[in-house]
């Protein structure tokens, strides 16, 4: 089963970032439940890092939930730079981008608007995106909800997908759900 022309871009969920968010323990856990679900449909993911030599890979425990996932490393705050990253997007004829990680005001925030721009549609997944300060992801998702950029909880976003209970996937999604709440 597959989800056609959807990807989850999970951004620079490293050690070092994630030690510095309040909610570090509650975005490791939804990610998960997210890396789980995509499978469970069909949707591929992705992952970047920032400057993996100085600051790590991508946290192992989500990393070894999508093993075969392909990871970009980056120098610039905004993941849409990487030519590599663009390019797997248009041969896997990705439309829309579901997107969580770290940090909202900077990272996350440059990626999606520089994907919005290029006609990606995007959504943030509300409860895998964080920042050392609330204020300022709350400012910065109100600006790009202003932009047309979806903001929604990672489950509201996959009920979606399946979209009924008679989706092939809805038992085991359902399941999903309770182990990961």
């Amino acid at each position: 089963m597959s989800t056609p022309g959807v990807a989850c871009l999970l951004i620079d969920l490293q050690e070092p970032f994630l030690k510095s968010i309040p909610e570090e323990s509650s975005i490791r856990k939804r990610c998960g439940f997210v890396i789980r679900a995509c499978q469970l449909l069909g949707i591929p993911v992705y992952f970047t890092t920032q400057v993996r030599d100085k600051l790590g890979a991508t946290l192992p425990e989500l990393k070894d939930l999508a093993p075969e996932a392909p990871e970009w490393d980056k120098s610039s705050f905004s993941a849409w730079p990487l030519e590599a990253l663009q390019s797997r997007l248009k041969e896997d004829g990705i439309q829309h981008l579901l997107v969580g990680g770290i940090e909202t005001p900077i990272c996350i925030y440059q990626t999606v608007i520089g994907a919005h721009a290029d006609g990606f549609e995007t959504t943030l997944l509300s409860d895998c995106i964080g920042c050392r300060r609330a204020q300022d992801g709350d400012a910065v998702t109100q600006a790009l909800t202003q932009h047309g950029i979806l903001s929604l909880p990672s489950e509201t976003v996959f009920y979606s997908i399946l979209g009924e209970v008679s989706h092939p996937a809805f038992r085991d999604f359902t399941r999903l759900v309770k182990t990961c709440s």
